[in-house]
């Protein structure tokens, strides 16, 4: 999201001056991408901006993610459920659960969660499914990482934090516009800035209260220099009360 053309560090020290409270990186698994890793790892040293967790996507090498996130100092693997529609649901449901499971043991050892987000996979999109997915894993290091913006094309994100509760570990934080979604295309509805389109982020903020929430909040939204990004952080602490 930082789009200007500045080294790991330098980019980490522009997070703190605009007061951010850490960073979430994607994994970065490949021989060819130590030296960027190794960048970000200093960063964070330097600048005391803590690396929160590792953004995983649908990458089945959750372990390597795992020990990515522990060289880091994080304390969480993003994870997304892979949706196959070319095999059997049940069959989908179960694969997933069996890659997940695999990696359960490596997590719990080096104390790295795996979090579980609800994407637009059209697989998990209601919060009793999602709920009942987490809970046969039977891991407290198996939880879920709640975006907030992605559940407002089927339903209402107070409703899935009712729902999920304490499996809620990090939330993901962006809008979403219904209006926009029925007349201009349904991307386009995550363009409206925070606290400008669907979402009630009062109730959310009542359900997050409930629950006694107390994890990450991660801006997902479109990047940009510094201007932009000093827009996200005031967004980010009108819609979350902060």
């Amino acid at each position: 999201m930082v789009t200007e053309k500045l080294s790991a560090l330098d980019k980490f020290k522009l997070l703190v001056d605009l007061g951010f409270d850490g960073v979430e990186p994607r994994a970065m698994l490949k021989a060819d991408q130590a030296e960027e890793v190794k960048q970000i790892a200093k960063a964070s040293e330097v600048t005391g901006l803590p690396i929160h967790g590792v953004v995983n996507s649908s990458n089945p090498d959750i372990t390597g993610a795992i020990d990515l996130a522990k060289r880091y100092g994080a304390n969480s693997v993003l994870h997304v459920v892979r949706y196959d529609r070319t095999i059997p649901y049940l069959q989908n449901y179960r694969e997933t659960q069996d890659i997940i499971r695999r990696a359960i043991d490596h997590a719990e050892k080096n104390d790295v969660k795996i979090l579980l987000e609800n994407v637009w996979a059209t697989f998990l999109i209601e919060p009793l499914g999602m709920a009942r997915y987490i809970d046969e894993l039977d891991s407290p290091f198996v939880q879920c990482y709640f975006d907030v913006g992605n559940v407002v094309r089927w339903g209402w994100p107070e409703h899935w934090i009712e729902v999920l509760g304490k499996r809620v570990a990090k939330l993901d934080i962006k809008e979403y516009d219904l209006s926009v979604a029925m007349n201009e295309g349904m991307r386009k509805a995550f363009a409206r800035p925070l606290g400008k389109g669907s979402v009630d982020w009062k109730k959310v903020r009542a359900e997050l209260t409930r629950i006694k929430y107390q994890g990450w909040a991660t801006a997902e939204v479109a990047g940009g220099d510094r201007t932009r990004l000093a827009d996200i952080a005031a967004q980010m602490d009108r819609v979350l009360d902060l």
